[in-house]
């Protein structure tokens, strides 16, 4: 970028009571106008009578550096300015976001299932081969039997079935709260 320094009349001069900064740093003095010259043909062609569409149609006129611009919400149907309540969709935000709202439902009812049903057997928990013999030979084959058992005799009902430990005890109760089973206080 080449620099032009050319002295300036005295109606150019800055006010001296004007703070303002200037390339040499001065502040309230009265220094030199630099004119600075840009490089040519980097800059974009200007379009003072750009034209604008809006996907609602309508269209207006304003500079810019492209002949024409296409935009979807305009002051005309946006709404903001309408009052009308209406969800302005961008690249399918709004399904994105319904679907995985029906999904968390889904997921949230089956949930609700399990819990209230019950039905959901010992052996689907993942508790291991040992544990889940354990708790079908005691008789308890479904989470209800062993809500169940834990409310009743707690902890040291389900310790003193024959080859079910402590660690067992603490796989199971983590297995049902995972899958949002509430168990008895303890």
């Amino acid at each position: 970028m080449s620099t032009l320094k050319t002295p300036t009349p005295a109606s150019k001069l800055i006010d001296p009571n004007t703070p303002h900064a200037t390339r040499a740093g001065e502040q309230g003095r009265a220094a030199k106008e630099e004119v600075i010259l840009v490089k040519a043909e980097i800059h974009p062609t200007w379009y003072p009578e750009a034209r604008v569409i809006c996907a609602c149609g309508n269209t207006w006129t304003t500079g810019s550096t492209v002949p024409e611009i296409h935009t979807d919400v305009c002051s005309n149907c946006h709404p903001f300015y309408t009052g009308e309540q209406r969800i302005v969709d961008t690249e399918g935000q709004v399904d994105r976001f319904l679907k995985r709202l029906k999904a968390r439902e889904d997921i949230m009812s089956s949930l609700e299932a399990q819990r209230t049903g019950s039905t959901l057997s010992v052996r689907e928990l993942g508790l291991g081969t040992r544990n889940e013999n354990a708790l079908v030979e005691a008789g308890l084959l479904t989470v209800a039997d062993v809500l169940t058992l834990l409310a009743e005799s707690g902890d040291e009902g389900l310790l003193s079935i024959k080859g079910f430990g402590a660690k067992g005890l603490i796989d199971l109760k983590r297995a049902l709260r995972e899958r949002g089973f509430e168990l008895p206080p303890e």
